[in-house]
């Protein structure tokens, strides 16, 4: 019988009664899954891809579809949690594809991978696939071991606040704002009207503070100087190749010699790669990733109305060219 005829058939035989029907899409917990390798030792492989930020994704309802999407640190501290229950996994590695996202974001997946090192006492290997820039390299620091591959884009180590300054728009349209406020600078970074110098020095010295931590984590982690730390803070992205010259990854090589690494950290010659999925979701092999990405144009554009077009400006750990 079709759905409809079925749906149509209920209702008749119900008359006058009411029938509820919850057609919210239910995200189920996640589950486990071998991709490679054998043995009771267990190397969990965990993704941060694209941009990085607490916000989901996703339609509200869906009928016969995917359930909305986790926002991606409700899905890794969910990957943490269920991973320190389990005394067979061994080590971690972490695969960043990403060009850095929010400030906040960024550093409490670095604090929640961070944590779990030290309390579970296990090794992390961060590999970086296409481009770990940004908030993805801040991530990839609270690693012990990083390896990117031969082709990674990575670096960017910098803040950047974005917004847009629409007064020129608007007065070319004969639209005019009103704004009634406590003190002169409560509306700074408004799109309705330009920076002052004064705005401008202070959002300024917002930045500097955000990365002068980002600056003390990669002399902390990398074992450098502060000084060579901002020598190389730039906002430059660097090649693998560049990065190993200057110390800001340990190796260069593929997925299958951050595994290698993992094992010999771990202490292991055989081990189980795993990674968690839910129920639907493709993770046969360990190059699938965790969630099906969306559309790169759409991915980009709404990525763009978001910072330009939220709640005020934000501040960024991201290579946004």
């Amino acid at each position: 019988m079709r759905p409809l005829a079925a749906l149509g058939l209920a209702l008749a035989l119900a008359g006058c009664s009411v029938i509820s029907i919850d057609l919210t899409p239910r995200i189920r917990p996640l589950e486990e899954q071998t991709v490679e390798g054998r043995g009771e030792a267990k190397i969990l492989l965990m993704d941060v891809s694209g941009f990085i930020s607490d916000e989901g994704s996703g339609p509200i309802l869906t009928i016969g579809a995917e359930p909305p999407r986790v926002p991606m640190l409700v899905r890794i501290r969910e990957e943490l949690t269920k991973a320190a229950a389990d005394d067979d996994v061994r080590a971690l590695v972490l695969r960043i594809n990403s060009p850095g996202g929010t400030v906040t974001a960024s550093d409490i997946i670095y604090r929640e991978v961070e944590l779990f090192r030290r309390q579970r006492k296990i090794p992390v290997v961060a590999v970086l696939m296409d481009v770990a820039a940004s908030g993805g390299y801040y991530i990839a620091l609270a690693a012990d071991t990083i390896i990117a591959h031969p082709t990674t884009v990575t670096g960017s180590i910098g803040v950047i606040m974005l917004t847009v300054n629409a007064q020129g728009l608007l007065d070319k349209l004969g639209v005019s704002t009103s704004t009634i406020k406590s003190g002169p600078r409560k509306d700074m970074g408004s799109p309705f009207r330009q920076l002052t110098d004064d705005e401008r020095t202070i959002f300024q010295s917002v930045i500097d503070e955000l990365q002068a931590q980002f600056l003390k984590k990669v002399a902390e982690q990398r074992g450098m100087p502060i000084d060579r730390a901002r020598h190389l803070a730039d906002g430059r992205i660097y090649t693998a190749e560049q990065a190993l010259a200057n110390h800001l990854v340990d190796q260069v090589g593929y997925m299958d010699d951050a595994i290698l690494a993992a094992k010999r950290a771990a202490g292991v010659d055989r081990a189980r790669v795993v990674v968690y999925h839910r129920p639907r979701e493709y993770r046969a092999t360990y190059y699938a990733q965790a969630q099906s990405a969306e559309p790169r144009t759409a991915t980009a554009w709404s990525q763009f109305a978001a910072l330009v077009g939220g709640a005020g400006p934000r501040f960024l750990y991201l290579w946004w060219p």
